[in-house]
Protein backbone atom coordinates (compact mmCIF):
# COMPACT_ATOMS: atom_id res chain seq x y z
CA UNK A 1 0.00 0.00 0.00
CA UNK A 2 1.02 3.86 -0.71
CA UNK A 3 1.17 5.54 2.12
CA UNK A 4 -0.10 9.63 1.77
CA UNK A 5 -0.46 12.59 3.63
CA UNK A 6 -4.26 13.25 3.28
CA UNK A 7 -3.34 16.68 1.97
CA UNK A 8 -1.46 15.74 -0.78
CA UNK A 9 -3.66 14.73 -3.76
CA UNK A 10 -3.91 11.35 -5.75
CA UNK A 11 -4.44 10.41 -9.41
CA UNK A 12 -6.61 7.95 -10.37
CA UNK A 13 -7.55 6.54 -13.67
CA UNK A 14 -9.87 4.21 -14.81
CA UNK A 15 -9.23 2.25 -17.48
CA UNK A 16 -10.73 -0.67 -20.17
CA UNK A 17 -11.97 -1.58 -23.44
CA UNK A 18 -15.01 0.07 -24.63
CA UNK A 19 -18.43 -0.84 -22.58
CA UNK A 20 -16.72 -1.98 -19.29
CA UNK A 21 -18.12 0.69 -17.50
CA UNK A 22 -15.57 3.02 -16.28
CA UNK A 23 -17.29 6.05 -17.00
CA UNK A 24 -20.00 5.28 -14.82
CA UNK A 25 -17.84 4.05 -12.26
CA UNK A 26 -15.30 7.07 -12.42
CA UNK A 27 -18.12 9.50 -11.40
CA UNK A 28 -19.18 7.35 -8.39
CA UNK A 29 -15.49 7.02 -7.23
CA UNK A 30 -15.02 10.64 -7.50
CA UNK A 31 -18.49 11.41 -5.72
CA UNK A 32 -17.41 9.08 -2.48
CA UNK A 33 -13.91 10.26 -2.70
CA UNK A 34 -15.01 14.14 -3.19
CA UNK A 35 -12.24 14.37 -6.09
CA UNK A 36 -12.20 16.41 -9.38
CA UNK A 37 -13.41 14.08 -11.98
CA UNK A 38 -12.55 14.74 -15.74
CA UNK A 39 -11.59 12.51 -18.39
CA UNK A 40 -9.43 12.21 -21.25
CA UNK A 41 -10.16 12.92 -23.96
CA UNK A 42 -11.81 15.95 -23.48
CA UNK A 43 -11.24 16.94 -19.82
CA UNK A 44 -10.82 20.73 -21.31
CA UNK A 45 -12.02 22.95 -23.52
CA UNK A 46 -8.87 22.62 -26.09
CA UNK A 47 -9.08 18.67 -25.03
CA UNK A 48 -12.74 18.76 -26.84
CA UNK A 49 -12.02 20.39 -29.81
CA UNK A 50 -9.47 17.56 -30.21
CA UNK A 51 -12.19 14.60 -28.81
CA UNK A 52 -14.15 15.83 -31.74
CA UNK A 53 -11.89 15.01 -34.00
CA UNK A 54 -10.96 11.70 -32.49
CA UNK A 55 -14.30 10.36 -32.48
CA UNK A 56 -15.64 11.68 -35.36
CA UNK A 57 -16.77 8.88 -37.56
CA UNK A 58 -16.85 10.98 -40.88
CA UNK A 59 -12.78 11.39 -40.14
CA UNK A 60 -12.03 8.31 -42.25
CA UNK A 61 -8.32 9.82 -43.00
CA UNK A 62 -6.40 10.03 -40.16
CA UNK A 63 -2.88 8.59 -40.04
CA UNK A 64 -2.41 6.55 -37.39
CA UNK A 65 1.03 8.60 -36.15
CA UNK A 66 -1.49 11.80 -36.62
CA UNK A 67 -4.09 9.97 -33.90
CA UNK A 68 -1.34 9.44 -31.33
CA UNK A 69 -0.27 12.81 -31.88
CA UNK A 70 -3.70 14.72 -31.41
CA UNK A 71 -4.16 12.50 -28.48
CA UNK A 72 -0.94 13.24 -26.66
CA UNK A 73 -2.03 17.01 -27.15
CA UNK A 74 -5.20 16.10 -25.03
CA UNK A 75 -2.79 14.82 -22.28
CA UNK A 76 -0.59 17.46 -22.25
CA UNK A 77 -3.09 20.24 -22.15
CA UNK A 78 -5.21 17.76 -19.57
CA UNK A 79 -1.95 17.64 -16.87
CA UNK A 80 -1.27 21.19 -17.42
CA UNK A 81 -4.55 22.74 -16.54
CA UNK A 82 -6.96 20.07 -14.80
CA UNK A 83 -4.56 17.48 -13.39
CA UNK A 84 -1.95 19.41 -11.87
CA UNK A 85 -3.24 22.07 -10.72
CA UNK A 86 -5.72 19.71 -8.66
CA UNK A 87 -2.89 17.99 -7.03
CA UNK A 88 -1.08 20.80 -5.96
CA UNK A 89 -4.12 21.69 -4.29
CA UNK A 90 -4.50 18.95 -2.32
CA UNK A 91 -7.31 17.45 -4.43
CA UNK A 92 -7.73 13.93 -5.66
CA UNK A 93 -8.31 13.63 -9.04
CA UNK A 94 -10.59 10.40 -10.86
CA UNK A 95 -10.09 10.43 -13.88
CA UNK A 96 -12.05 8.27 -17.16
CA UNK A 97 -8.90 7.45 -19.13
CA UNK A 98 -5.19 8.91 -18.86
CA UNK A 99 -2.06 8.28 -20.95
CA UNK A 100 -2.54 4.29 -20.60
CA UNK A 101 -5.26 4.52 -22.99
CA UNK A 102 -2.92 6.11 -25.72
CA UNK A 103 -1.13 2.77 -25.09
CA UNK A 104 -3.63 0.64 -25.10
CA UNK A 105 -5.54 2.33 -28.03
CA UNK A 106 -2.58 4.00 -30.12
CA UNK A 107 0.27 1.38 -29.07
CA UNK A 108 -1.23 -1.66 -29.19
CA UNK A 109 -4.36 -1.57 -30.85
CA UNK A 110 -3.27 0.53 -34.03
CA UNK A 111 -0.12 -1.35 -33.66
CA UNK A 112 2.54 1.40 -33.45
CA UNK A 113 5.52 1.48 -32.08
CA UNK A 114 5.02 1.40 -28.50
CA UNK A 115 8.31 2.86 -27.06
CA UNK A 116 7.76 5.81 -29.28
CA UNK A 117 4.63 6.23 -28.31
CA UNK A 118 5.80 5.99 -24.69
CA UNK A 119 8.26 8.20 -25.20
CA UNK A 120 5.94 11.08 -27.03
CA UNK A 121 3.17 10.71 -24.03
CA UNK A 122 6.03 10.43 -20.78
CA UNK A 123 7.05 14.06 -22.50
CA UNK A 124 3.72 15.76 -22.58
CA UNK A 125 2.66 14.70 -19.46
CA UNK A 126 5.92 15.64 -17.70
CA UNK A 127 6.41 12.18 -16.14
CA UNK A 128 3.31 12.68 -14.02
CA UNK A 129 1.80 9.22 -14.33
CA UNK A 130 -1.56 8.00 -12.45
CA UNK A 131 -0.47 6.76 -8.85
CA UNK A 132 -3.20 4.02 -9.87
CA UNK A 133 -4.68 2.72 -12.32
CA UNK A 134 -8.08 0.36 -12.25
CA UNK A 135 -8.44 -1.63 -14.75
CA UNK A 136 -12.05 -2.77 -15.32
CA UNK A 137 -12.03 -6.23 -17.20
CA UNK A 138 -14.76 -8.02 -18.38
CA UNK A 139 -15.02 -10.97 -21.25
CA UNK A 140 -15.47 -9.88 -24.87
CA UNK A 141 -18.75 -11.21 -25.55
CA UNK A 142 -19.63 -8.81 -22.14
CA UNK A 143 -18.48 -6.47 -23.69
CA UNK A 144 -20.20 -6.59 -27.16
CA UNK A 145 -23.44 -7.22 -25.05
CA UNK A 146 -23.02 -4.25 -23.47
CA UNK A 147 -22.02 -1.96 -26.79
CA UNK A 148 -24.99 -2.89 -28.40
CA UNK A 149 -27.75 -0.71 -29.51
CA UNK A 150 -25.21 2.26 -28.45
CA UNK A 151 -24.57 5.20 -31.59
CA UNK A 152 -20.66 4.26 -31.80
CA UNK A 153 -18.03 6.53 -32.61
CA UNK A 154 -15.41 6.32 -34.51
CA UNK A 155 -13.11 4.06 -32.27
CA UNK A 156 -15.62 2.01 -31.24
CA UNK A 157 -16.83 0.96 -34.88
CA UNK A 158 -13.40 -0.40 -35.25
CA UNK A 159 -13.25 -4.18 -35.63
CA UNK A 160 -12.63 -7.24 -33.38
CA UNK A 161 -9.43 -7.38 -34.05
CA UNK A 162 -8.86 -4.06 -33.04
CA UNK A 163 -10.50 -4.22 -29.62
CA UNK A 164 -8.87 -7.86 -29.34
CA UNK A 165 -5.33 -5.66 -29.12
CA UNK A 166 -6.45 -3.16 -27.18
CA UNK A 167 -8.08 -5.10 -23.96
CA UNK A 168 -4.83 -7.15 -24.40
CA UNK A 169 -2.70 -4.20 -24.45
CA UNK A 170 -4.64 -3.17 -21.06
CA UNK A 171 -3.74 -6.73 -19.70
CA UNK A 172 -0.36 -6.74 -20.78
CA UNK A 173 0.12 -3.20 -19.03
CA UNK A 174 -1.56 -4.21 -15.78
CA UNK A 175 0.57 -7.59 -15.67
CA UNK A 176 3.70 -5.58 -16.44
CA UNK A 177 3.09 -3.13 -13.65
CA UNK A 178 1.19 -4.87 -10.41
CA UNK A 179 2.38 -2.27 -8.43
CA UNK A 180 0.73 0.16 -9.89
CA UNK A 181 -2.85 -1.73 -11.38
CA UNK A 182 -5.40 -3.26 -9.72
CA UNK A 183 -7.63 -5.40 -12.46
CA UNK A 184 -11.42 -5.65 -11.42
CA UNK A 185 -13.52 -8.04 -12.62
CA UNK A 186 -16.09 -6.01 -14.44
CA UNK A 187 -18.52 -8.26 -15.56
CA UNK A 188 -19.83 -8.53 -12.19
CA UNK A 189 -22.80 -6.73 -10.75
CA UNK A 190 -22.60 -2.48 -10.49
CA UNK A 191 -22.61 -2.92 -6.51
CA UNK A 192 -20.11 -5.43 -6.20
CA UNK A 193 -17.81 -3.73 -8.84
CA UNK A 194 -17.85 -0.76 -7.14
CA UNK A 195 -16.87 -2.00 -3.82
CA UNK A 196 -14.17 -3.95 -5.15
CA UNK A 197 -12.86 -0.20 -6.82
CA UNK A 198 -13.21 1.20 -3.30
CA UNK A 199 -11.65 -1.53 -1.81
CA UNK A 200 -8.32 -1.07 -4.39
CA UNK A 201 -8.72 2.83 -3.62
CA UNK A 202 -8.24 2.01 0.34
CA UNK A 203 -5.83 -0.43 0.09
CA UNK A 204 -3.35 0.72 -2.24
CA UNK A 205 -3.63 4.70 -1.54
CA UNK A 206 -4.80 4.75 2.22
CA UNK A 207 -7.73 7.25 1.44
Amino acid sequence: MVRCDMSTGRYITLEGAEGCGKSTHAARLAEVLGAVLTRETGGTAVGQRIRAILHDTAVTDLAHRAEALLAAADRAQHIHQVVGPALTAGRHVVSDRSVYSTLAYQGYGRELPLDEVRHINAWAIADRWPDLALLLDAAPEVLERRMKGRQLDRFEQEGDAFHRRVRDGFRAMAAADPQRWVVIDAGQAFEVVAAAIRAAVRERLDI
